[in-house]
């Protein structure tokens, strides 16, 4: 076991991607299951918090130790195993997703969950149940993964297999490793019936899987993970659509969801069936500019997509798109249209960009991160976006809004030039939490809710609901030392 304990050599584990700190007394870094165990239990024992520390890229400062301390789980981080054959593998919580995925290219195998920042800890994704542009087709973390390997508060071990623990309707009951029979009950909240990753999973006949994945580390340690995998497409098509406005690129965006909708739904693999669809507005344009000049000066807006092929189907497909772009005033010869893989990898680069300069400019400026994680339902989120976006402008702050269009899900960054303009922008956040509940939306589609979201959970499920959810953590995790402070301010834990 590592121990840091030294102002200069904790530095790295005060803070995550959205500038959020914190004060741990030490880190502990585990380099096996068996010192982790160890560990869990003497916090257990000795009522010490502790936070367990994914690679920083989170935005909610869920890796954040408020008290207590802290660990690390980066020692574990081997694949196990890649089983071509039966398409699945078997690793550590801290494997990169980006050198797990480039790993799985080797061999012609994709794993479908896309989240912005490549460096994140798979484990991490699991716990926030994590997403990103390809989740329109492909949907969050958690369909992915097939078996768990936790350790409990107490240091007690489950294996978890999808189907062989499933509630009785809210009754759910599973052992441990030792034999140890632990009965939860599980409270009948409803969820939204959209892209949601705020709170616990909770729903009639529900897979134990399900409870842990999005709980954000205060459950259980991940140790192990079995995760689906599908083959990698043998072609993809990209671009990149500039338009003159937004109503244009909007009015596209939501042809090419219902085309793709129809389509998967009728199981034809000829015709539009986008991977993601993302937009970005004039504001994201402009500040991505310096970094990608080819940027079309005065331009209102621009929709990313993918979409996978066969050969066969190339041109009827190419034919059907271009159709699409013509039909919604997309500027063809302005756009960008991947001619090989290099094309389609800088594209995924600009897409991911748009965030990271975000990331960039709040901490250069030592600013908390201000920035939507809304989904609404597919009806109300033109309402949504365009109030959203007057909202905003009316404040004066600079602001730039992007995101998953194809999930009806909004990312408005707000960029504060300094402390005032700061509390007001949190003072808007709030205003557009409130607006996404009202339309039957969630406060948090992707990034979860750690302890900067907190207050927004309560206004989404209220003060009774919340205790509820609260109550599973209490049953599983009776001294509360597990990632404190995440999910549930102190007053529902009493």
């Amino acid at each position: 076991m590592i121990v840091k304990k030294n102002a200069d050599e904790i530095q790295n584990y005060l803070s995550d991607a959205s500038n959020f700190r914190g004060n741990p007394d030490c880190v502990y870094i585990p380099e096996s299951e068996e010192e982790l165990i160890e560990l869990v239990k003497k916090c257990s024992w000795q009522n010490i918090k502790l936070t367990v520390a994914g690679n920083g890229t989170g935005l909610t400062g869920g890796r954040v130790a408020e008290t207590g301390s802290i660990v690390s789980l980066e020692l574990l981080n081997k694949i196990i195993e890649i089983n071509e054959m039966e398409k699945f593998a078997v690793l550590e919580p801290a494997v990169l997703l980006g050198e797990f995925n480039t790993i799985l290219k080797q061999k012609n195998l994709y794993y479908p969950p896309d989240p912005t920042e490549q460096n994140c800890f798979i484990g991490a994704t699991v716990a926030t149940n994590a997403s990103g542009a390809k989740s329109f087709k492909y949907g969050a973390t958690r369909k992915f993964v097939e078996e768990l390997r936790v350790i409990l508060p107490d240091g007690e071990i489950v294996e978890i297999k999808r189907g062989e623990y499933v509630a009785d309707g809210y009754n759910l009951l599973f052992k441990t490793l030792s034999g140890k029979s632990i009965a939860l009950e599980i409270p009948e909240i409803q969820m939204p019936g959209i892209k949601h990753a705020a709170g616990y999973y909770c729903k009639k006949n529900m897979d134990l899987a399900d409870l842990f994945i999005g709980s954000e580390g205060t459950l259980g340690i991940i140790t192990k993970i079995k995760l689906k995998l599908i083959d990698y497409p043998s072609d993809i098509l990209s671009a990149v659509i500039f338009f003159d406005n937004e109503k244009d690129a909007l009015k596209m965006i939501f042809e090419a969801r219902r085309l793709s909708r129809e389509f998967k739904a009728a199981n034809n693999s000829t015709s539009i069936n986008a991977m993601g669809l993302e937009f970005f507005d004039a504001d994201s344009l402009a500040f991505l500019r310096d970094e990608f000049p080819a940027i079309p000066q005065n331009t209102g807006a621009a929709v990313w997509f993918e979409q996978d092929y066969s050969p066969e189907n190339e041109e009827k497909l190419l034919e059907e798109w271009m159709n699409l772009i013509e039909n919604n005033n997309g500027d063809m010869e302005k756009s960008w249209f991947a001619t090989d893989e290099s094309d389609r990898f800088k594209f995924i680069n600009f897409r991911h960009a748009v965030s990271g300069k975000v990331n960039e400019f709040i901490s250069r400026n030592n600013m908390r991160k201000v920035g939507t994680d809304l989904a609404v339902p597919d009806d109300k989120f033109e309402e949504f976006y365009f109030t959203a976006k007057k909202t905003a402008a009316e404040s004066g702050i600079r602001n730039i809004a992007y995101g998953h269009f194809g999930d009806s899900h909004l990312h408005l960054n707000m960029l504060p030039a300094n402390e005032a303009e700061f509390k007001q922008a949190k003072i808007i956040y709030k205003e557009l939490c409130l607006s996404a509940i009202k339309l039957g939306g969630t406060i948090s589609a992707e990034h979860g809710v750690g302890k900067i979201k907190r207050e927004y959970l309560l206004d989404m499920f209220g003060n009774e609901r919340i205790r509820k959810m609260a109550s599973i953590k209490k049953q599983l995790d009776r001294n509360l030392i597990l990632n404190y402070g995440n999910i549930f301010f102190e007053d529902f834990l009493n």
